[in-house]
């Protein structure tokens, strides 16, 4: 549950350009992940609207999911986040393995 400190912010800025505040985050019984709902939770909890820890717990997430979303946001843009595209950027951020590298 997310806890009211007078230390947050009141409202973030969104991955759209918008502010958005607690009530405009995605709902706790959230199961379809579209773009703008996992790059809001990015938003509130960059911007300090919501710890990690609460986003976690609230959508009932691994820590290792929601960090694998902020990474795709700061390799590829909010792009990143389709489900689609996600076989595309592994591929461009996996290393050569050894198998694949011809020797000269």
């Amino acid at each position: 549950m997310v806890q009211d400190n007078p230390e947050r912010p009141r409202f973030v800025i969104g991955p759209d350009g918008q502010p958005f505040s607690l009530a405009d985050l995605p709902p706790a019984d959230t199961e379809r992940w579209v773009v703008r709902r996992k790059a809001q939770v990015v938003a509130a909890v960059r911007g300090g609207l919501i710890t990690l820890e609460e986003a976690c717990e609230r959508y009932k997430l691994s820590v290792e999911e929601f960090l694998s979303w902020q990474r795709l946001i700061d390799r590829h843009g909010v792009a990143g986040l389709r489900v689609t595209q996600t076989q595309k950027y592994r591929q461009v951020d996996k290393a050569p393995s050894p198998e694949t590298v011809t020797a000269r």
